[in-house]
Parts: C-alpha cells; structure tokens; sequence
C-alpha cells in the first residue's frame, strides 16, 4: 500500500550508494547536484557535483532552466532535503535519483 522498501518512489529513484554510484557512472548524460548551502557544499562535495541550495528562494527558478533530456542525480547530508528536491524535479518531468542516506553513502574511491 505506502510502498515503503522500493527504491522507486513516486517520480524518482531512491537508491543506496552502491546502486547510486552505478546508475551514475552508466548513465547516458548524468548530472550530480547537491542540494546542500553553498556553505556546506564548501566544506566538502563529491566530484564534479554542482551546487543548487534547495533552501534558495530560487531553487525552482534554477531548476526549471536545466535540460529534461539528462538525468540528475541529487544529494545532501542525510537525503531528506534531496528527496524533497527530487519530488520537485520529478513533478517538472526531469528524471531523477536520490542518494537514499546523503552524502556519506557516496562510495569514494
């Protein structure tokens, strides 16, 4: 009924970090973006990640300018703020991931 042990959640993915990382690295035009503050997002990221602050009175703005052809792949410290961004996402028709756990999920190599 809820739903509540599927990695598919309405819209988007909600993945483990081993299941996040593969996706990532396999997908066709893959985008990563944290949704941290620019404060966090200084203090330390993944890789190649770009930083939109779901906390931003402009993150829909922001958002809505990205392509819809690519695939976006979110996360955050604890992967709440980034689900809430990628239910935003999803209902503007961008596919997207979330890193299920945030950032220390992230399997760095």
């Amino acid at each position: 009924m809820f739903n509540l042990f599927s990695s598919e959640t309405i819209g988007y993915k909600n993945l483990g970090g081993k299941e996040f990382k593969e996706e990532y690295e396999v997908s066709r035009s893959p985008v990563l973006i944290d949704v941290r503050t620019p404060g966090e997002y200084a203090s330390g990221t993944i890789a190649g990640s770009k930083n939109i602050d779901i906390m931003s009175p402009s993150f829909k703005e922001t958002v809505s300018k990205l392509e819809k052809d690519k695939q976006y792949f979110l996360f955050c410290r604890s992967g709440s703020r980034s689900a809430q961004a990628c239910a935003i996402m999803a209902n503007e028709g961008f596919q997207v991931a979330n890193l299920k756990g945030g950032i220390g999920e992230w399997i760095f190599q």
